[in-house]
């Protein structure tokens, strides 16, 4: 009789819905897992790109708020008509269409806010300034129009940018510039500029009126940073005469440059502010205008600039209609864009430590899984091996069962993830990934199963035993796994993370728990010797199996404490930012807040600060003697500090503690040595001696000072956070010096040091964030640059990196714990036969069920503990390892890399949860065996 055809294929496809439903649970389990990881290839690059992308954002809208980090500067030519000319709004309107010389897409996100016009200084011809013979002035025209939001006028007003015909140009000063200068709303000033050379013969001069006196207004937003003396003048000694100079600086309106070029006066910079949009893929957008930034200015010179000036043979450009000078740019965007893509690149390499442990678990859990479905098959397989079915023929059976469930299971998971991904971030979803991730599950099951159906090896004469060839494997296979992770954590060491050597925690996991399975066996042997003695075998043979099933729990103890010590290492670097993100904040501020002006100056008079506690700090770069060899160490950062102040602000504060306990906490005499702490670097270049410094006030005769070590810096008081401010004003590698408070007193004032206000608020009131920059700006001005600590420390946990690197450890803790979870379920239930079984025989034996459930309890009670002790050990030894790796100091600020903290509370609830977990398995075992009956007793043992 011959068989129908098509009836062989009816038959197997009959057989495979059969083993498909029977296989349902574990279907499923590998469904989860596939549908998880291709969704995660979706979803997690689009999060983390709109984390980039803010955080690049956040630096830039810094930066910004600051000054342009684009900028297109040019000098107008006033000399090539007769009588020279100059229409500014024209130049300035003109610069508009500057943008349209960026090549590509980038001009689309390039926009012009504004242009300014600065003078090279003048002299101050009249009236002479108020003070000693030798006082000379020096004054810088500008015209800045963002400046106008920024300032109050008691008197007068502001410049006009129209001018009435027949009248001077007007000018704006500060109530300080107005007062070093003596002049007021009405004054006429006289300035001499420079002379244009090939033109004129003699230096040209302009009369100003003063149209008004202004008040300088505090800002949030850093608008005073770099333009301090638009409200307070600075000296410095003349360059050639032993005279002083006071450089101070005035605001004009728009037509004073083409008033001042009728007056014969060369033309002045003209600045135009470039602002890059970087709104949605800020990254992309960014790193699209590379290209075009870097011959951007080429590419202007080409556009504008076609000929040559005929006066000086320079190159000759025309904006606006208006003849020009060569245009330069000023790019700060590009260093910016390096900087961070430096920080962005050692984020990502640190998140690879958090992707590769998950993704090993999850391959685990796809390992146990498979071997369960195997395992329950394995009745089947021996019968239709046995009726001479192949291999090949098995394999491929077991595919067709669950491919297609990986297929959908991954399709639905790549669609999940795409859906719930941000979009418009500059970083996008990962097909080859998911693929990847799903073709290494679907490739697992016909790896296993021909594993367990493959025909075993003839053994031939020469043969050595099975346990002989079981040894020697076991024996290579962790030598590879030991040399294997030690290569992988001395190039982690000394190169740094990449995406390669990002899975070297998953190899010291698994080295951990080849130590654990040598160690196991050995360490049972003291407590079956114990149990050998007493009374009843429970304890005897739970520890004999246990120690005999290590090797069978290898899978199991790997995930376990791979799951533990990847989350109590991501709970380590949680709480190491989050430390280290509160000293980082104390550093930059100091105290509660500080304030810091350029200039060695008082406190403001009348500006009290009542409920505040403040420490005033005076920075001055000096050149120091050393009284042993007479050798001149410039320059010296010598800081002036009142000890008592600080202690005030900082109770617990090293350095004011080590200041008020010695000869440092004493006042300053007329000609008394100030004694004073040293930097381990001036205590290096000068080892015994003190040193002199020789200071001019202006206008009196010299001042010897002679400063009197009385010992050296710690490594503690030199991160003190009272330090954090000054020292943030101090050039790296610059000696450093700190003496008493009144020393000031003997120093003259310096334009290049500068003076730091610490704040500490007395109630919630005075710490309050408003109250803090309130008396911060009445004591040093409204241009201190203001740092308040939660601010600070706000803006710190808000940043995009910091806060999408905490999200990817959260998340793959998260993940791997879940994933552990149901592959500890699933590999205690592959291996709960064997202990049942074992339960089973000495039930027909006479074991109680009591005792039973004692026996199951003690089967894997090692195993609790040694994944609990592996795990911690894992989480805690890595960072250790890796720590030239794990650089966090970028997220965290402050003066040196964050000192690691382990999250003790988070270990101690893992650990205990993990023994909960298992005990739990082991109480289920004893109630499902308590539920045999005797017939199933019998047939297990």
């Amino acid at each position: 009789m011959t068989r129908p055809v098509g009836t062989g294929a009816a038959v197997t496809r009959r057989l495979i819905r059969k083993e498909t439903r029977g296989d349902l649970p574990l279907l499923a389990c590998l469904a989860v897992m596939v549908l998880v990881l291709t969704a995660l290839c979706a979803w997690a690059p689009a999060f983390a790109g709109g984390q980039e992308d803010r955080a690049l954002r956040q630096r830039v809208d810094a930066a910004q708020a600051q000054a342009p980090l684009i900028s297109v500067s040019t000098t107008p030519e006033v000399f090539d008509t007769v009588p020279p000319a100059l229409h500014t709004a024209a130049l300035l309107d003109g610069g508009r269409t500057l943008t349209e010389q960026l090549s590509g897409p980038a001009a689309r996100h390039v926009t012009i806010t504004g242009g300014s016009y600065d003078y090279d200084q003048a002299a101050l011809i009249t009236p002479r300034p108020p003070g000693p013979a030798g006082l000379s002035a020096e004054l810088t025209v500008s015209y800045l129009p963002s400046a106008r939001a920024h300032l109050h006028y008691v008197s007068g007003h502001a410049p006009a940018d129209r001018t009435p015909l027949g009248t001077a140009p007007q000018i704006g000063l500060s109530q300080a510039t107005a007062q070093a200068l003596g002049v007021r709303a009405g004054s006429r000033l006289t300035l001499e500029f420079a002379k244009t050379l090939g033109v004129q013969t003699a230096p040209p001069r302009a009369g100003l009126l003063v149209s008004g006196v202004y008040r300088a207004s505090a800002a949030d937003d850093d608008f005073w940073t770099g333009r301090e003396t638009l409200d307070q003048p600075s000296r410095y000694p003349a360059e050639h005469s032993a005279g002083t100079v006071l450089a101070v600086r005035g605001l004009v309106g728009l037509d004073a440059a083409d008033l001042l070029a009728g007056a014969g006066v060369g033309g002045p910079r003209v600045t135009w502010q470039l602002r890059a949009d970087l709104s949605g893929a800020a990254l992309d957008r960014a790193r699209a205008l590379r290209g075009p930034l870097s011959h951007y200015s080429a590419d202007l010179s080409a556009a504008l600039c076609p000929g040559a000036d005929p006066i000086t043979g320079d190159t000759s450009c025309n904006v606006g209609g208006q003849t020009t000078g060569s245009l330069l740019v000023t790019d700060s965007l590009t260093p910016l864009l390096a900087a961070f893509t430096a920080q962005d690149r050692q984020a990502r390499d640190l998140a690879t430590f958090a992707v590769d442990a998950p993704a090993a678990v999850a391959l685990a859990t796809v390992t146990v899984a498979v071997r369960l479905l195997l395992r329950r098959r394995r009745a089947h397989l021996r019968l239709q091996r046995a009726r001479g079915a192949s291999t090949a023929r098995l394999v491929l059976l077991r595919c067709a069962v669950a491919w297609p469930v990986v297929l959908v299971a991954a399709l639905l998971g790549w669609t999940a993830g795409g859906a719930l991904a941000p979009a418009g971030t500059s970083r996008s979803p990962q097909p080859m990934t998911a693929a990847l991730a799903a073709a290494v599950v679907a490739l697992t099951v016909p790896l296993l199963t021909w594993l367990a159906v493959r025909e075993p090896r003839r053994p031939g004469r020469l043969r050595r035993s099975r346990r002989n060839i079981t040894v020697g494997r076991r024996v290579v296979l962790e030598l590879t796994v030991l040399v294997t992770t030690a290569a992988g954590v001395l190039a982690l060491r000394s190169q740094g993370p990449d995406g390669i050597l990002g899975a070297v925690p998953v190899l010291v996991a698994l080295t951990v728990v080849l130590v654990l399975l040598r160690v196991y066996p050995p360490a049972l042997r003291p407590v079956l010797r114990q149990a050998r003695r007493g009374r009843g075998a429970v304890a005897f043979v739970g520890a004999a199996r246990a120690g005999h099933d290590a090797p069978a729990t290898g899978l199991a103890l790997f995930v376990l404490v791979l799951t533990l010590g990847t989350a109590v290492f991501g709970g380590l670097v949680h709480r190491t930012i989050d430390d280290g993100l509160a000293t980082g904040a104390a550093w930059t501020a100091g105290a509660d807040a500080s304030a810091t002006v350029d200039g060695t100056v008082d406190l403001t008079p009348g500006a009290g600060t009542t409920g505040t506690r403040t420490a005033l700090q005076h920075l001055y770069l000096l050149d120091l003697t050393g009284q042993a060899d007479g050798a001149v160490i410039s320059p010296v950062a010598v800081i002036t500090v009142d000890p008592r102040q600080l202690a005030a602000v900082a109770p617990k504060s090293p350095l004011a503690e080590a200041l008020l306990s010695g000869p440092a906490g004493t006042r300053a005499g007329a000609h008394a040595p100030l004694p004073s702490l040293l930097s381990p670097v001036l205590r290096a270049r000068e080892r015994t001696g003190g040193f002199t410094s020789t200071v001019v006030p202006d206008g009196q005769p010299p001042v010897d000072l002679t400063f009197e070590p009385v010992g050296t810096l710690t490594a503690a008081e030199l991160r003190d956070p009272l330090l954090g401010p000054v020292t943030a004003q101090i050039p790296a590698g610059t000696p450093m010096l700190i003496t008493i408070a009144g020393a000031e007193r003997l120093m003259p004032h310096q334009s290049a040091g500068s003076t730091v206000l610490l704040l500490k608020g007395d109630g919630a009131a005075a710490a309050a964030p408003a109250a803090l920059r309130s008396a911060a700006a009445r004591a040093l001005g409204p241009t201190a640059r203001i740092h308040v600590r939660s601010q600070t420390l706000s803006a710190l946990r808000t940043d995009g990196l910091t806060r999408g690197l905490g999200t990817i450890y959260t998340t793959s803790s998260v993940l791997a714990a879940l994933s552990g979870l149901l592959a500890l379920v699933l590999e205690l239930t592959l291996t709960s036969h064997e202990r049942s079984r074992t339960t089973s025989f000495l039930r027909t034996l006479g074991l109680g069920a009591g005792q039973a459930g004692a026996l199951h309890f003690l089967q894997l009670l090692p195993l609790a503990v040694a994944s609990a002790v592996g795990g911690t050990l894992l989480g805690l030894l890595e960072p250790r390892l890796m720590v030239r790796a794990l650089d966090l100091r970028q997220f965290t600020g402050g003066p040196a890399q964050p000192a690691l903290h382990t999250d003790y509370s988070l270990t101690v609830a893992l650990v205990a949860g993990v023994t909960a977990l298992v005990l739990a398995a082991a109480v289920t075992e004893t109630v499902l065996a308590r539920r045999r009956g005797l017939g199933a007793v019998l047939r297990l043992a």
